[in-house]
């Protein structure tokens, strides 16, 4: 489309009473600030994982693997920027999404074998990090849904009309969105059977003998 059909189409919709320019403005902002409260709960989150392992490794260090993958998976969530920019960048968003999701994965396992060590389960100081990030969590849940619906009504307005054509002129593009696809999976632990043989199957019943006539006296 030629530059002047646009600047033309933009200085009439500017025209309307109702271009969406400051509702555009009011809902990027929006965004940010929710984007922001869900970087900052990650990090809050990052932050507690260092001395919840060391905490692990005292009871049970011979899960070095699992110990392993958190540390892991941390640093590589920690890695990726988190920039106001990302907002702008549907590839580093993404990204940013799929490293966090894999370290929770890596928390969930962690805490499923922090089932097999009751000592551990007892240690007050594993007691008042666990308490921690699953405040954490849910803190992570909410602003997650906050940022989801500040999106959704940002998007809407970018791709309405008149609002649309303001959004064209300005610069104002879609935002990335979280996706929930496999999010249940995520953030629940697997079930994990700990006990020494496996369940066997139940009995199998069986079905009813005919009832048995009763013997006839002799003639």
């Amino acid at each position: 489309m030629p530059r002047w059909t646009v600047v033309l189409a933009a200085v009439a919709v500017l025209g309307l009473s109702g271009c969406g320019y400051n509702t555009l403005q009011q809902q990027d902002e929006a965004v940010k600030a929710a984007w922001s409260e869900v970087v900052n709960q990650y990090q809050r989150r990052a932050d507690l994982i260092p001395n919840l392992v060391e905490t692990v490794k005292g009871f049970a260090q011979q899960e070095q693997q699992v110990l392993v993958g958190v540390t892991e998976a941390r640093a590589k969530a920690t890695s990726v920027q988190v920039t106001p920019e990302v907002l702008e960048n549907p590839q580093a968003f993404q990204q940013f999404q799929q490293a966090q999701g894999e370290l929770t994965q890596a928390l969930s396992r962690l805490m499923v074998v922090v089932e097999r060590y009751p000592d551990l389960k007892s240690d007050a100081n594993f007691r008042d990090l666990q308490a921690q990030l699953e405040g954490t969590e849910n803190r992570i849940a909410v602003a997650r849904n906050r940022y989801i619906d500040a999106v959704r009504q940002y998007n809407t307005t970018v791709r309405s009309f008149p609002s649309n054509l303001t959004a064209m002129l300005f610069g104002f593009e879609v935002k990335p969105n979280f996706t929930v696809a496999n999010e249940a999976e995520i953030s629940t632990a697997p079930r994990v059977d700990f006990g020494t043989g496996a369940q066997q199957p139940p009995a199998r019943q069986q079905p009813d003998a005919p009832p048995q006539e009763a013997p006839q006296p002799a003639q």
